[in-house]
């Protein structure tokens, strides 16, 4: 932690801000904005990680940072512009969760940001607030969260909205829903890598990516995974070069594992990108077969064969289709459908934290689209063939829902039980993987037979 104190430098915190705001005006992911400034070298290590850290933190603790600040404001959040609310923000999050920084230089800062972007008066402003935090977090007497319900509560304290709150409570409870939420706030700098097994063993793997210095154990419970602690430059390992891992979480990899697939299959792969499914079922094909990779963009495809050249597999045909609609050439034909369809992606908000704001109207057509991909898919499974369906969300409108929908238009399909390492039996043959519980993604599995 002493690094922290030889972090107060101002690039950092100006950069920081940018990206705050280009994700409050246009939506766009920070870790894009940051990685190019880090490519571009106006980032050192240390600024880029303490950067990192106020973004994410600020994007994870939003709703309650204005919490904060609401209450220690005169003026309502309301009027308040909003680049001076971003430096508020970024300013209360290093008060409240940044615990060797002196409380002065972050009040200053923010103090130096407000007289950059914005006028004397809102410096003299922000100074007000943040004094009046700091002096309270110092004294312990931080404001609690003080409204009318449990589901409020969470939603405030985890910065997650109340109806996405809701939908968890839903389904889990509160007391289990608090686990969740505390998980997605936590900073996880964990990869989980695939070991391809067509060029190299997981122990010589190992060996391999510990002579770089790496920390980088065998998975607990999944063969052939590898995870590394810390966040490396993967693409920059040899190891990564010559083909011998991909990245994947394990979540994704169980989905492989529940479809069944065995050496000789054919297999299509109806939302492939970035391939990490295809990837992992042509390596337990041991490369003999054939799977079609399909995607809707060009540029996706390319990223699926550069995937495909790099780890030395020869069966993956990727190519560009759109899974929604059929294709005649293709119906009847499959031993395994892959339909890991477009999702909210909520099971992943660890990964990836603005995910959260996503509007619950901004989601509401994605069950129509995935009951037409998943309706599309099966009409290429052959009699007695298996349909996969997956998602990377936890929302049953999403999942179970559209599952039983499918069920209801599509008699010739049964679920179909499946063996999990690590999980065990799931005998009717769906589940929901939580990471407060499994130590995965939050994901969605579901095995569907075609009666021959």
């Amino acid at each position: 932690m002493k690094q922290e104190k030889e972090l107060i430098k101002s690039d950092a915190r100006d950069i920081a801000l940018r990206a705050i705001e280009s994700f409050r005006r246009k939506n766009a992911w920070p870790d894009y904005l940051l990685r190019a400034y880090i490519e571009k070298g106006l980032l050192s290590k240390n600024d880029s990680a303490l950067a990192r850290r106020i973004v994410s933190g600020v994007i994870q603790n939003r709703m309650l940072l204005d919490y904060y600040i609401s209450y220690y404001s005169k003026p309502s959040l309301k009027k308040v512009h909003p680049t001076v609310l971003d430096i508020l923000r970024m300013s209360v999050y290093q008060l409240v969760f940044f615990d060797k920084i002196p409380h002065n230089a972050i009040v200053n800062e923010g103090v130096r940001l407000t007289k950059k972007y914005s006028t004397p008066q809102a410096a003299g402003y922000v100074n007000a607030v943040l004094r009046k935090i700091s002096t309270d977090v110092n004294e312990g007497k931080l404001t609690d969260v003080n409204v009318e319900s449990e589901e409020q509560r969470l939603s405030v304290n985890y910065s997650h909205p109340e109806w996405l709150v809701g939908e968890f409570i839903d389904s889990l409870g509160a007391f289990e829903t608090e686990k969740l939420l505390k998980i997605n706030n936590s900073v996880d700098t964990t990869v989980y890598a695939q070991v391809n097994t067509l060029k190299v063993t997981t122990e010589k793997l190992l060996l391999s990516l510990k002579k770089d210095a790496l920390n980088v154990e065998k998975h607990k419970w999944l063969d052939d995974c590898v995870v590394f602690s810390e966040t490396p430059n993967i693409s920059g390992l040899s190891a990564f070069k010559e083909g011998f891992f991909y990245v994947q979480n394990p979540a994704s990899r169980l989905a492989v594992y529940a479809a069944g697939i065995k050496p000789g299959d054919l297999v299509i792969d109806g939302c492939s990108a970035p391939g990490g499914k295809a990837f992992a079922s042509a390596i337990t094909m041991k490369n003999t077969g054939s799977i079609l990779a399909f995607d809707l963009k060009l540029r996706k495809i390319q990223e699926i064969k550069r995937g495909t050249a790099r780890l030395g597999i020869n069966i993956i045909k990727a190519s560009m289709n759109d899974s929604s609609k059929p294709d005649e050439r293709l119906i009847g034909i499959a031993d395994i459908v892959l339909a890991d369809v477009p999702c909210s992606g909520f099971g992943v908000i660890s990964k990836k934290p603005e995910i959260r704001y996503k509007s619950e109207h901004s989601i509401s057509g994605l069950p129509d689209i995935q009951k037409q991909i998943l309706g599309n898919l099966a009409l290429y499974v052959k009699p007695g063939g298996v349909l996969l369906y997956s998602t990377c969300t936890v929302l049953k409108r999403e999942n179970e829902d559209v599952i039983g929908h499918f069920l209801d238009e599509n008699k010739a399909f049964i679920t179909s039980s499946f063996s999990l390492p690590g999980i065990g039996e799931v005998k009717n043959g769906k589940i929901t993987l939580w990471p407060h519980l499994h130590g995965t993604d939050g994901f969605f599995i579901c095995k569907l037979k075609r009666q021959p």
